[in-house]
């Protein structure tokens, strides 16, 4: 089963390193990485091109994150289709493998875990641990929601369902996941592993296209 992994970038090149690594570390033999840029003035190109894995990549303006990722969604040509942004990363080299394996298995639309946060100085130390394990449809009505990070959803529903709404400024991932999990109702899976790695007081409000 193929996976299509999207990282949007702009001006990513203090972090992007390390998530293009983590990507080509994975131990799953079919991955596709799709980078969209939104024409980054500093070295995140350079970075891009230094690392051969990666398979499609435009450095273009965008009209914002969320008009960045559907581009990448339109680029990509997975079963599956997971976002990674350019300053988070796998905790591990197996991490896509069980993504797949839980597709499988499971016979759903969506597969999503948690997300652990560390700090830039010591990405070694967890520091906060975000859940996904409590979630149901009904909860998206008091704020709660799977981490977005670690959501996995077969490409067939973006073409059947829709991308994301790019006249949200910063909600469309929680729009998006309500239109899918509760509205549609697609199956899913809750895989009880941290998925991603995400910094604290990072680059990330330096990098969504939205403030470009």
């Amino acid at each position: 089963m193929k996976v299509s992994i999207i990282t949007v970038t702009y001006n990513s090149a203090a972090t992007l390193a390390d998530t293009l690594r983590s990507v080509q570390q994975q131990d799953h033999p079919d991955i596709e990485h799709v980078l969209v840029d939104g024409g980054s003035k500093d070295d995140t190109v350079g970075i891009i091109k230094s690392f051969p894995h990666v398979t499609k990549w435009v450095s273009e303006k965008d009209n914002g994150l969320y008009d960045a990722i559907n581009k990448g969604i339109g680029m990509a040509g997975g079963d599956i289709v997971g976002i990674l942004n350019s300053d988070d990363f796998f905790p591990s080299n197996d991490v896509v493998s069980k993504i797949v394996r839980a597709f499988d298995e499971n016979s759903v639309d969506a597969v999503f875990g948690d997300i652990a946060f560390v700090r830039p100085v010591n990405l070694d130390k967890v520091i906060r641990h975000y859940s996904s394990r409590k979630f149901t449809p009904k909860r998206f009505a008091y704020g709660y929601m799977p981490a977005h990070p670690s959501f996995y959803v077969r490409k067939k529903c973006y073409d059947e369902l829709g991308l994301y709404q790019t006249d949200y400024t910063i909600a469309a991932d929680y729009e998006l996941l309500m239109r899918f999990l509760y509205r549609h109702g697609i199956p899913y899976f809750y895989m009880p592993e941290i998925v991603v790695y995400m910094r604290t007081t990072s680059t990330r409000c330096l990098n969504i296209s939205s403030l470009r």
